[in-house]
């Protein structure tokens, strides 16, 4: 998850496995409610996890598309865009986190360049200003992700090098 200034510290939430299932059920439940979309769309790479669960409990269609920082911290930038078996359905965007909501922004405009019947944006966390339609779980916290805690440098599972100050704060 990118923040507008990571040097800022405003705590961890550190995520597992069974807290995040519960987080999805939350999710699917508060979109059931109110939305029955046709296709759950993931915004990849991490909102593609959340996304397709998501679209598991609520029997319906996933598809993905792609958007990316390649500079780490800059604008967001479509890598794929999404397919066009949306058009004229009822679409739920699913990306993990929402702060400023550049990356929704970005992927609804080219959800509804496709003419969609309707769109509704969704997230697991919304950590900043912008306001999905539906989240799972508000903070202002710098979350860290099951999937995203350890990654494999030279053959061996390591903490992410960049997540080691995070959580030797965390309580």
């Amino acid at each position: 998850m990118k923040r507008a200034n990571p040097a800022v510290p405003r705590g961890v939430l550190e995520i597992d496995w069974p807290f995040f299932g519960e987080l999805c059920r939350a999710l699917a439940l508060k979109v059931a409610r109110e939305f029955q979309p046709e296709i759950v769309l993931g915004i990849a790479r991490a909102g593609v996890i959340p996304g397709v669960v998501v679209a598991s409990i609520l029997q319906v269609e996933f598809a993905s598309m792609a958007v990316t920082r390649r500079d780490g911290e800059g604008e967001p930038q479509l890598v794929t865009g999404p397919p066009a078996s949306i058009r004229g359905r009822r679409i739920l965007l699913v990306d993990e986190t929402c702060d400023t909501g550049s990356t929704l922004k970005l992927a609804l405009n080219e959800v509804r360049a496709l003419k969609p019947a309707e769109v509704r944006t969704a997230v697991s966390f919304s950590t900043g200003t912008y306001n999905a339609d539906f989240h799972a779980f508000r903070t202002e916290k710098q979350i860290i992700l099951p999937w995203d805690k350890e990654i494999i440098v030279e053959g061996e599972l390591v903490t992410r090098p960049d997540y080691v100050q995070w959580l030797k704060g965390a309580p």
